[in-house]
């Protein structure tokens, strides 16, 4: 087994050539080996190409022929039009609802039911769009009335190593070869299409475009109204061998640019009125285009076969690059499922989870909770970037701290607190949808300590004190502010109103969460830290409110979820959803008020009375992060390998019976497990795997 390097040797390497290591395992034949191999498309789960801001779904043509799987992107938003009720045709209509918050009223950014109207459509609105639809067009064959099932010897293969699709069928005895592949720099689709057909009978490509109606909290499996033809326009500019389709959404509009080599014709099918067709002349048994989606016109096309060479370049370096693990799959089938999702889910991360701002649960694929990320969420989404070495990708969106403080001020200060506080569900202006979840929720406040330190303890500069100070210190007075002095007690009380990791308990009853307990005094030290680091005085009140917490709750000398809760574990819906509680040792370092026999109780009661089929997420990660730090190899790795934390054939995270799949928190909570569990934390260097497990592993950075 090769050894975990010593953090001294980590530090090196990340400071001198973040994030490469020299490589002692053969990469590319363990990834290879996990190439995709289909032989028909995939409802749910679609093959992708992308680069972290766009993503392009396809079925078993290389395209989306027959399933209209998504063209998904950073920047492709849509708002619908406005409510017209009287009152309430304005976001500046909408009001928001007052609870009494320790003898106050304080605002709170929720649906208020004398404005229905303009808090759904808040609520709503933006929401993210698919940019189209391309597919081949047999026009020229059997009339063009073809189904997947006509197509004879489909095979299709997704090789990871390049990043490159290549699909494979025939039909009637004449064979089609297509490769798609997505450009790393541009949002930009290259195919190739090779095929007698090209020549014979006009075998093309038809370009569509649909509505976006915001009507859906989950859009899923397609993105997207293509029957709704009245609502929205496209119009067609012709250039040599291109053309762009203005694409205009009441007050959204973009551009798809294509372009082809070669020579062929672009036109308006006359009967759809944005589908268009892209046909090459029937001397050339070839047709290679590219369709770029973009805001505005105004890059400079690339070949084909420049997007595959570039293509190929990133992801051999983003293979090479950052750690790697290699598990004995030869000899055990645990093992070998376990390292089938930990590439799939690298390459699915790369594409779904790498862009300027942080991911949705359902990434590029579809639109869960009308596209939007979750701020609570980010610590899952993005953790892992750090624990594998993957800097570069990490920095896309960690800067959406920076980019979000303004409105964090602002939401502080509009409810009577000091400091910055955070929201929830939110769009790439920073503002958060209403919901009583959404405006509840604290346990996203300390994520930013979390990432700083990480950053810190890699980068110990004084750069990076500047990049988190302001954040910090915004942050943690809002934290601190947050913390109600009970006088009786002579302690900080956390709620009510709120609601805990879980979201399953009554926010006015809800006070003193373990979890928020922990991560608040890990939060303010972090904080305290950062001013010691750069010779300044943290406030007086962070440190009083760190130290005076509530102390942790307990029930039957085990942890609950928050003080005073009613017979937890004989309630059914206390013992279902996330065991967040369990992060005070695993997820966090440990805190110096951790008792470990009530810890160990806590985890015994967990194991014996949860619902773990109605678990989902990053709940089996958190699990085996748990058991890592405790010593529990088997019970770590039989968690991320749970039946109910599936992963489906194309690697997909299964998002179980509570969300659409695929939920990606679980792919990303799983590479975080992983990492922990090679390269250890302070005061262990690890490896944690089973007894017989032969494991190498190199270039992880160590956990807290």
């Amino acid at each position: 087994m090769l050894s975990v390097l010593s953090w001294g040797r980590a530090l090196f390497l990340l400071s001198v050539v973040s994030p490469s290591v020299e490589s002692k395992i053969n990469r590319k034949s363990i990834i290879q080996q996990y190439n995709l191999k289909l032989n028909q498309s995939h409802p749910y789960s679609p093959v992708q190409v992308g680069n972290g801001n766009f993503a392009f779904g396809v079925d078993i043509t290389g395209l989306q022929t027959f399933l209209p799987h998504n063209t998904l992107s950073s920047w492709g938003w849509h708002n619908s039009s406005l409510p017209s009720t009287p009152n309430q045709t304005s976001p500046a209509d909408y009001t928001g609802v007052e609870w009494w918050t320790h003898g106050r009223l304080v605002n709170y950014e929720q649906p208020n039911p004398a404005e229905k109207e303009i808090s759904q459509w808040m609520i709503a609105n933006p929401h993210r769009i698919n940019l189209g639809r391309v597919g081949l067009w047999f026009g020229g064959i059997k009339g063009g009335n073809i189904s997947e099932r006509q197509l004879s010897a489909r095979c299709q293969e997704l090789d990871l190593w390049e990043g490159a699709v290549t699909s494979s069928f025939s039909i009637d005895g004449a064979e089609v070869h297509i490769t798609t592949i997505a450009s790393p720099k541009t949002d930009t689709v290259a195919v190739k299409i090779s095929s007698t057909l090209v020549r014979t009978a006009g075998l093309g490509v038809f370009f569509d475009f649909p509505y976006a109606s915001g009507k859906n909290k989950f859009d899923t499996p397609f993105v997207g109204l293509f029957n709704a033809t009245s609502n929205h326009t496209t119009s067609i500019e012709y250039r040599e061998r291109a053309a762009s389709i203005t694409h205009t959404l009441d007050a959204t509009t973009y551009v798809a640019d294509i372009a082809w080599e070669g020579y062929a014709r672009i036109s308006r099918l006359h009967d759809d009125e944005h589908k268009y067709i892209l046909a090459t002349s029937q001397n050339s048994e070839t047709l290679s285009f590219t369709i770029t989606y973009a805001p505005q016109l105004g890059h400079k096309s690339s070949t084909v076969e420049t997007i595959k060479d570039e293509a190929a370049v990133w992801w051999s370096d983003y293979w090479t690059n950052g750690a790697f693990i290699s598990l004995p799959t030869a000899t055990n089938s645990s093992a070998n499922e376990l390292q089938r999702r930990i590439v799939l889910s690298q390459y699915l991360l790369a594409v779904n989870g790498a862009g300027k701002d942080p991911t949705q649960e359902s990434g590029l694929v579809n639109n869960g909770w009308y596209g939007k990320f979750h701020m609570e969420m980010v610590f899952w989404h993005l953790t892992h970037w750090m624990f594998w070495g993957k800097w570069d990708l990490y920095n896309r969106s960690i800067g959406v701290y920076e980019r979000f403080l303004p409105s964090s001020f602002g939401r502080a200060r509009k409810q009577g607190y000091e400091g910055a506080r955070i929201g929830k569900m939110s769009d790439p202006s920073g503002r958060s949808a209403p919901g009583e979840i959404n405006s509840l929720l604290i346990w996203q406040q300390p994520h930013p300590m979390y990432f700083a330190e990480m950053e810190y303890r890699a980068f110990p500069t004084e750069k990076t004190l500047k990049k988190w100070d302001h954040i910090l210190t915004g942050v943690a007075d809002f934290m601190a502010s947050y913390a109600w002095w009970n006088s009786t007690k002579h302690q900080y009380d956390l709620g009510p109103p709120m609601y805990p990791v879980s979201e399953n308990t009554n926010p006015n009853q809800t006070v003193n969460p373990t979890f928020e307990l922990a991560y608040w005094r890990f939060g303010l030290d972090v904080a305290k830290k950062w001013q010691t680091r750069q010779n300044k005085s943290a406030p007086v009140r962070w440190t009083h409110v760190r130290d005076n917490l509530a102390p942790f709750p307990t029930e039957d000398g085990a942890y609950v979820i928050y003080e005073g809760i009613p017979n937890m574990w004989s309630t059914p819906k206390y013992t279902e959803d996330h065991p967040g509680l369990l992060g005070i040792y695993g997820w966090l370092p440990p805190d110096p008020r951790l008792n470990m026999t009530t810890f160990n109780n806590t985890i015994a009661k967990i194991h014996q009375t949860w619902n773990f089929p109605f678990s989902y997420g990053w709940d089996f990660p958190l699990l085996a992060i748990t058991e890592a730090r405790r010593g529990d190899a088997e019970r770590a790795v039989q968690q991320l390998l749970d039946v109910n934390n599936a992963f489906d054939e194309v690697g997909m995270p299964v998002g179980g019976t509570r969300v659409p799949t695929p939920y990606f928190p679980s792919a990303a909570g799983l590479l975080l497990a992983v990492a922990m569990m090679a390269g250890g934390w302070d005061g262990f260097v690890g490896p944690v795997w089973p007894a017989g497990w032969e494991v190498e592993s190199e270039g992880f950075v160590r956990g807290m």
